[in-house]
This record gives structure tokens, sequence and C-alpha cells, in this order.
């Protein structure tokens, strides 16, 4: 059965994005999910369909420095950890793949932290 409401509203959007948005391996695609309770990032390149690199609130790091790992703060410190595992993969330049999620809270400063982490988009 396939989900109704929001989560699906969230599919279609996503859908509709990706047809234009394609990573390759000069530029890979930065895609984000959010959960209620966890922030997830990666850097996939689509031509191999391989990530590149990660992050996520349940790595250990940011696992023992957050008490909430859902919220603003910690998309802000996973935009901070996916830019600084990209800077040593010599990853600069990506697309940014917002999920279907707009662009808003958790998303957009996700995106400004991995911005300011040295990352171009």
């Amino acid at each position: 059965m396939r989900p109704q409401g929001r989560p699906r509203r969230r599919e279609i959007r996503h859908h509709r994005v990706r047809v234009d948005l394609q990573g390759t391996p000069e530029r890979p695609r930065l895609t984000v999910y959010r959960s209620l309770n966890h922030i997830y990032a990666q850097i996939i390149d689509d031509s191999t369909g391989k990530t590149l690199v990660s992050a996520s609130t349940l790595s250990e790091e940011l696992e023992k420095k957050l008490k909430h790992c859902g919220n603003k703060k910690a998309a802000s410190e996973v935009g901070k950890l996916i830019a600084k595992n990209a800077a040593g993969k010599g990853i600069k330049k990506v697309c940014f793949d917002r999920g279907g999620f707009r662009y808003h809270g958790a998303i957009a400063e996700l995106a400004t932290a991995a911005r300011a982490g040295g990352l171009e988009f």
C-alpha cells in the first residue's frame, strides 16, 4: 500500500525534482532525508550509483554531542560533518537534492552549514 497524505506528497515532489537533478562525477548530488528523530545526508555519484560520502545524526561523534537529533542544531552539525568528509575526498561542488522536503528549517540549516564548510551548490 502506498503512503498517503504528507509522505505521499513529499514523494511526488521528490520525483518531480529528481527528473532534472542528476549527480555526475564532477558534480555529485548531495541528498538529504529528515525523519522525526534523525537527519541523514549523502553525496552520491548517479552515473555509477555509488555513495561517495555520508553523514547522519547516528554517527558516533554527533550522537555523543547532541541531546536531540531531529532539530535544526543537529542538522547544522550534519551539514558541517558532510562538508568536512567531502573535503577529505576532494569534493568541492555538489548539486543539492532536498528530497522533496521544503527548503525551510532543518533542511535550510544543513545546507547553510554545508556551504559554510566549503561545499559549493
